[in-house]
C-alpha cells in the first residue's frame, strides 16, 4: 500500500490540463477561465449620480440657499449644457453628471418651488458623485485560472466581453461494475441492490465542473468489461466502480490489462477506499474506486476532485484542509488514514467538528447527513472533546 499524499500525487501526474475553447458569455458561468480577460471599456464611462436629487456646485449649495433649475440628467439622456453660478440641473441615479457640478444633494434634503429649489438647513454633506473608472477601467484584468460565479459573469458583462476563453470540461467515463447492480427504477433480484455510486459520482464530478458520460453496468464477465471500455474513446478520464478488489470476481485490473492499462499502483492505506488502482489505459487516465457506496465517494472527494481541477487548470493541490475543534472524543487511528464522516457546524471560537458513531463504509445515510470529513492521519493518538484536528468540507 501507498500513502494517501502518495497516490493523489500519482493521480495528478496522469493529466494536465486540457485545451482552451471560447464560448459565449451566457455560456460561461460555472466554467474555469483559461486566461486573463481584459475590460474592453471603462465603467463607469462617466461621472455619475448616486442617487436621485440635484447636481450643483458645492460651494453654492449652503443650507438656505436657493438654485435655478435649469434642466435634467437622466440615465441615457444626459444634460448638455454647463452648469452655471446658482443653478442647478435634476438628476437622477446613474445619470451623468453635468459639466460644472461637483456634488449632488439629494432630493430629500431640498425643498421645491416651480423651477426652483431651496437647500434644507439639514443637509447630507455627501457629495453622492460615482467618479468615472470607479469601478473598473479599459484593460483591467480578470485573472486565470478562476471558476466563473455568477457575479464574474455580471462583471464580464459589464467589461463588454462577449466570448470568453476556458478550459474545456474533462470528459468523464463512469463505469459501475457487478452483477449485483441494478439502475434505479428497476426492480433489484433476491441477490441484488440498486446502483448508486456512479449517480453519486456523476453528480460530484459535474459539481465540480466535468461532463459525465455514465456508461452500462459492466457485468462480472470478461465481454461485458471489455464491452464497457470499448464505449470509453475520446474520453479524458476513464472512472471505474467496483471490482478493484482480490476476488474472483474482481476483474477490472486483469481485463483492463489484457486491454491495455498501464497500472501505477492499487490500494491505499487509506480508510474507507483502500482497494483504489490508477494509471492509464491506452494513454487515458483510469481511476478504479472501490465498490462500497462510501468508500467511492470519499474517494471521489480526495482523488477526483484535485484532478478534475489540474485539468480545469488549477495547480495540481490536495483539498484544502480547515481546523476544527472535537465536538466528541475519538480513539486512536492505526495504520490507514482515516476519513470520518462528521458534521461541522460554526461555534464562538471555531468550527465544531464531530465525528459520526457508525462509520461503515457501506452506509450512505450517514454520508448524507455529514458535510465534512474529519481527517485522522496514521497512528493517530486518540483525541479529547475540545483537541484541534483537520477536517475537509465535502461540497
Amino acid at each position: 500500500m501507498i500513502s494517501v499524499a502518495d497516490a493523489l500525487t500519482r493521480v495528478l501526474a496522469l493529466s494536465e490540463p486540457l485545451e482552451t475553447e471560447v464560448i459565449p458569455l451566457a455560456d460561461a458561468a460555472g466554467r474555469s477561465l483559461a486566461k486573463d480577460v481584459a475590460a474592453g471599456i471603462t465603467q463607469p464611462p462617466f461621472a455619475s449620480s448616486a442617487m436621485d436629487g440635484y447636481a450643483v456646485k458645492n460651494a453654492e449649495a449652503q443650507p438656505g440657499m436657493r438654485l435655478k433649475i435649469i434642466g435634467e440628467s437622466a440615465a441615457g439622456n444626459r444634460f448638455d449644457g454647463v452648469l452655471q453660478p446658482r443653478t442647478t440641473v435634476r438628476i437622477f441615479t446613474g445619470a451623468p453628471v453635468p459639466d460644472g457640478a461637483d456634488c449632488i444633494v439629494i432630493q430629500e434634503d431640498t425643498a421645491r418651488n416651480g423651477d426652483t429649489i431651496t437647500i434644507r438647513e439639514t443637509r447630507d454633506q455627501a457629495t453622492y458623485i460615482r467618479p468615472a473608472g470607479g469601478d473598473f477601467k479599459r484593460g483591467d484584468k480578470i485573472t486565470a485560472p478562476r471558476l466563473l460565479s455568477a457575479a464574474d459573469i455580471a462583471l464580464l458583462a459589464a467589461m463588454n466581453i462577449p466570448q470568453i476563453p476556458v478550459i474545456r470540461k474533462p470528459v468523464v467515463a463512469l463505469i459501475a461494475t457487478g452483477d449485483e447492480l441494478v439502475m434505479p427504477g428497476e426492480t433489484p433480484g433476491p441477490d441484488q441492490i440498486i446502483s448508486s455510486n456512479n449517480f453519486g459520482l456523476k453528480a460530484l464530478l459535474e459539481n465540480h465542473g466535468a461532463r459525465v458520460r455514465m456508461l452500462p453496468i459492466a457485468r462480472d464477465t470478461p465481454e461485458s468489461l471489455q464491452q464497457v471500455f470499448a464505449m470509453c474513446a475520446g474520453v479524458d478520464l476513464i472512472v471505474t466502480l467496483g471490482g478493484a478488489s482480490v476476488g474472483d470476481h474482481d476483474l477490472v485490473q486483469s481485463v483492463a490489462e489484457g486491454q491495455g492499462l498501464a497500472l501505477d499502483f492499487y490500494r491505499v492505506a487509506m480508510r474507507p477506499g483502500k482497494p483504489l488502482m490508477a494509471g492509464r489505459l491506452n494513454g487515458i487516465p483510469m481511476i478504479g474506486l472501490p465498490g462500497n457506496p462510501v468508500s467511492a465517494m470519499v474517494c471521489g472527494h480526495i482523488f477526483l476532485r484535485p484532478l478534475v481541477r489540474k485539468m480545469l487548470g488549477f495547480a495540481p493541490a490536495p483539498l484544502a484542509r480547515h481546523v476544527g475543534y472535537l465536538g466528541a472524543d475519538i480513539s486512536d487511528n492505526r495504520k490507514r488514514a482515516h476519513y470520518m464522516r462528521a458534521r461541522a457546524k460554526l461555534g464562538e471560537n471555531g468550527w465544531i467538528v464531530t465525528a459520526f458513531a457508525r462509520q461503515d463504509s457501506a452506509l450512505l445515510s450517514v454520508l448524507g447527513n455529514a458535510n465534512a470529513l474529519l481527517v485522522r492521519e496514521v497512528d493517530a493518538p486518540a483525541a479529547k472533546k475540545g483537541d484541534k484536528i483537520e477536517f475537509i468540507f465535502l461540497e
